[in-house]
């Protein structure tokens, strides 16, 4: 059995990556896309990076490909996608996936979430939905 920091590691072998640190300043860039790939508790929890696009991980192919009756019009306008999660795994193989569907300008942020929050990234508050 091919273990996840193998899948991990041969996606980071492909894709572009890098910790949050150096990707501060794509925050509120022109044709920069950040995507949220963290369950929707997580982001009532912790908040997001402004702007971020939340694409919950187990709709992303789905929401990537124009011919899924789901696809989402944030995946179809072109530009640079920043992947991200809470650690850098979900990103890492989520960007991998996007990359061999076709999506161009995919990277993923290696350390995370976590590592946007350590390197003093901006956060905003997701509101949490009447149940």
């Amino acid at each position: 059995m091919k273990s996840v920091r193998e899948m991990v590691a041969e996606a980071n072998a492909v894709v572009a990556h890098a910790p949050a640190a150096e990707l501060l300043d794509l925050n509120g860039a022109e044709g920069v896309t950040f995507v949220d790939l963290r369950d929707v508790r997580e982001l009532e929890r912790e908040g997001m990076i402004p702007g971020a696009f939340h694409c919950p991980r187990g709709m992303l192919e789905f929401w990537i490909d124009p011919e899924s009756p789901y696809a989402k019009p944030q995946f179809q306008a072109g530009g640079r996608f920043v992947f991200y999660c809470a650690s850098g795994w979900r990103s890492a193989l989520s960007a991998k996936a996007a990359q061999e569907m076709g999506l161009e300008g995919v990277s993923h942020i290696t350390d995370g979430f976590k590592g946007w929050k350590e390197a003093g990234g901006p956060v905003a508050e997701r509101a949490k939905k009447d149940a």
